[in-house]
């Protein structure tokens, strides 16, 4: 008899620890995918300034290649900063390299992305580089 009480008492205690699961809040109003802007792409390009030969590519080096085959092809505008980037080699050595990381803004114009690849080849040629990375992403855009 006391085994009953006290595995009565037991399932008891048990059973009060035991809630529903508390429901769902409502769905929320689906959030406006570009309000306000304008969807747009964003493209970033990394050049690696370590050339294969030894050395770096020159502040002037760097500034005549933006000047002379970047601006023309993106004139309404772009943005450059400095960049730290690393990588593992495929010998598992972590390399490092000086870059300099170039965005863009643009639409789906004609010709935009023969630009960009234009600027890439180019580099690649002037500068010895084996790439250079290009990360595209939509983005929501307002001026």
């Amino acid at each position: 008899m006391f085994r009953s009480v006290a595995l009565s008492v037991a399932l008891a205690a048990l059973l009060a620890g035991c809630q529903a699961p508390r429901p769902l809040p409502p769905p929320t109003k689906p959030i406006a995918v570009c309000a306000g802007g304008e969807m747009m792409m964003q493209t970033t390009l990394w050049f690696g300034l370590s050339k294969p030969q030894g050395g770096v590519v020159s502040r002037d080096d760097w500034q005549q290649f933006l000047d002379k085959e970047v601006t023309p092809r993106f004139k309404a505008g772009l943005s450059v900063y400095d960049a730290s980037g690393q990588w593992l080699e495929k010998s598992g050595k972590l390399a490092r390299e000086p870059s300099k990381a170039l965005m863009l803004i643009h639409g789906a114009e004609n010709g935009v992305n023969d630009d960009i690849e234009a600027l890439r080849t180019l580099y690649k040629q002037r500068f010895g580089q084996e790439s250079v990375m290009r990360v595209d992403a939509p983005v929501c855009v307002g001026f």
